[in-house]
């Protein structure tokens, strides 16, 4: 397709984002040509009318200029299929069919920190993505324009010159070199001249008092030129691809720096000897300190950091500044806070696109330790559902380790279901739709994605809502991997949730797609009644829920167990769905249904047969308070013990 304009025919030619993910009318951004008669061409991504990211300029090898149309095509190497997509919220990517893995993998995709942002850093500043704490510094000759703002690391009003009001030009001014830079925004006032030597580009720039910068370009055998006039914009610090310019500066302001260091100098020879010897102490305490330092981050730190660093490549994630994630949230203020749990707290957060996120912050004691950090980024990077939640990016830096997602404005199931104000707004309708589509999340676990992967820890609080009430499955941290045709595995580290652990994993460590199998029962049961598993049901003494629905199943009254909240559902579907939760959470794991039969039954494709007793199946009598899913004393309940069980 072609990007651009025709200027005979009045036409525009442009890429528009649909409104949200699941809304395809136009949305807020679009990619188009930018539209004056510059020999330089530039593509932008605007949201709205506001510039939101800027191409580099040419040469375009894919770009076309005529008296009738100038525009950009994408070019497709004739050995996979490609496309470009402009997301809802900003990214512009390029995809590439993978016919082995059958789905797009991102060959590329800007902007990927904020300093890719246009003018990120204001006029006449450069955005260094490698700054820790703060990504913007004034261009040579150039102090803040607001210094409070600079100090509160907000950069947007950019930098002004020193010297405001006194003409650079005539004055002994020369030129600095900045390196390896993005350069600044040629749609503004440019100019570009070709085949002219680096003599002549100084030259011509300096006969120009309006003249700020000039840039040397070399392709194609000739040698070009490009010069600046007025205000220098968007200028992002580019290690590997950036290009060199040349910042004008006055001959004031070099004779300052200059008489800086003479001033430096002279001090330094009248006080070298008593000083060596000091700096020479100091820089030797240094040192040793730095050794040791990084002696012990290097035990603590960046032997994960390798690792992680390989894990975070290879599915090409974006890796965030710890500064971006403090000022997104507001520097993790409790106003932030989504919730926690055993791996820490979840934040929401904005960024500077005013994307909304959710940063889930690890907790130096929590018992998720980097292991499941780094499984968590490995899992969820390499899935792609629209039932599993979306990871957007990480951020590490020293013990802090960070998982960027994207945010749920409805946050978890649990927090509907359990609370009597709020589970009226989920009606039947709602919830089959919700247990349909965990279902096909845990299905593309165990059998779609390119991995098995068991995920050990479904829970309601672990499936998450969208705007739009959908489900998405989160947490991966205490995920496993299954490779090639292996079916199940063996754990002495026990780790879930009580009231959604099989009793195989629970009492012999057992591990495989049966045990989130036995967790998606649990949940269906409790979508279904409104209830929690590891609650008392007075009516026949059950120690839960499948004790209870079991009950009711064996006397044929097994829609009493509808959550009384909703005024109307489906008989046939309810039955059913009961009748799937009963198979899901049968005590022997070979005769629990595979997810593929579980989304197969739930369809009404095919008839589930008749359950056989579930397990934990327990009545409580009045003199035993006691959870009978703890074993009592040191043994396990077949006699065997566990060497580690950890439960959340």
């Amino acid at each position: 397709m072609k990007v651009g304009l025709n200027w005979k025919k009045g036409l525009e030619w442009i890429l528009t984002s649909w409104k949200s993910e699941d809304d395809p009318s136009t949305g807020d951004y679009s990619f188009r040509l930018f539209s004056n008669q510059t020999a330089i061409p530039h593509y932008f991504v605007y949201k709205g009318l506001a510039k939101y990211w800027r191409s580099n300029p040419g040469p375009w090898l894919n770009y076309v200029s005529n008296s009738e149309e100038k525009y950009y095509f994408l070019v497709n190497d004739h050995t996979s299929v490609i496309r470009t997509v402009l997301r809802d919220y900003g990214s512009y990517q390029q995809l590439r069919w993978n016919d082995g893995d059958d789905e797009w993998e991102e060959l590329w995709e800007v902007p990927k920190y904020r300093c890719g942002n246009y003018g990120q850093c204001g006029a006449n500043s450069r955005c260094s993505p490698e700054n820790i704490l703060f990504e913007c510094e004034c261009l040579p000759g150039y102090e803040p324009k607001s210094v409070n703002d600079w100090n509160r690391r907000d950069g947007s009003d950019g930098c002004v010159s020193k010297r405001i009001g006194v003409s650079k030009c005539g004055n002994g001014d020369e030129f600095v070199k900045v390196v390896r830079v993005k350069d600044p925004d040629t749609s503004r006032a440019a100019q570009l001249l070709t085949n002219i030597s680096a003599n002549e580009c100084e030259q011509v720039c300096l006969s120009n008092c309006s003249c700020t910068a000039y840039l040397r370009a070399e392709w194609e055998g000739r040698s070009d030129c490009l010069f600046w006039y007025g205000d220098l914009m968007d200028i992002l610090v580019q290690t590997e691809l950036g290009r060199d310019i040349y910042v004008r500066v006055d001959k004031v302001e070099l004779d300052q720096n200059t008489r800086k260091s003479k001033g430096f100098l002279r001090w330094r020879g009248l006080l070298a000897i008593p000083i060596v010897f000091v700096l020479l102490a100091f820089v030797l305490i240094i040192v040793f300190a730095c050794w040791k330092l990084k002696k012990k981050r290097k035990t603590e730190d960046f032997v994960e950091a390798d690792e992680f660093e390989a894990t975070r490549r290879h599915p090409e994630l974006q890796l965030f500044d710890l500064s971006t994630i403090i000022a997104a949230t507001d520097n993790f203020s409790p106003i932030s806070e989504l919730g926690r749990g055993g791996f820490g707290t979840v934040y929401k957060g904005q960024l500077p696109n005013e994307q909304i996120i959710a940063v889930k912050r690890l907790s130096r004691t929590s018992g998720q330790g980097v292991e499941e950090f780094k499984n968590e980024i490995a899992l969820i990077a390499r899935l792609q559902h629209r039932n599993l939640v979306k990871l957007l990016g990480c951020c590490i830096r020293g013990e802090e380790r960070m998982l960027v997602l994207e945010h749920l404005p409805n946050k978890s199931l649990d927090s509907f279901l359990f609370d009597h104000r709020k589970r009226s707004l989920l009606d039947w309708k709602k919830r089959f739709e919700i247990i349909n589509g965990v279902a096909r999340g845990i299905l593309y676990l165990h059998q779609d994605s390119r991995l098995r992967i068991i995920h050990r820890d479904l829970k309601t609080s672990n499936i998450l809502l969208d705007s739009k009430m959908n489900p998405k499955i989160s947490d991966f941290g205490m995920a496993r991997i299954f490779h090639g045709d292996q079916l199940q595995d063996k754990t002495n580290r026990v780790v879930g949730t009580y009231g959604y652990m099989s009793p195989e994993y629970v009492v012999f460590g057992r591990i495989s797609t049966k045990s989130d199998v036995f967790s998606f029962g649990i949940i269906l049961l409790e979508i279904i009644s409104g209830k929690k598993n590891n609650g008392v049901y007075q009516d026949d003494h059950s120690v839960n829920l499948i004790g209870h629905v079991w009950q009711l199943w064996r006397e044929g009254r097994a829609l009493e167990i509808v959550d009384s909240s909703l005024e109307s559902f489906q008989s046939d579907e309810v039955m059913r769905c009961i009748q799937v939760g009963l198979l899901c959470v049968e005590e022997d794991s070979k005769d629990r249904p595979s997810m593929s039969a579980v989304v197969f039954m739930l369809s009404g494709e095919t008839s589930p047969p008749s359950p056989n007793q579930p397990a934990f199946v327990f009545r409580k009598s009045s003199c035993d308070d006691a959870d009978p899913l703890i074993p009592k004393g040191s043994d396990s309940m077949n006699g065997l013990t566990i060497t580690a069980f950890e439960a959340r």
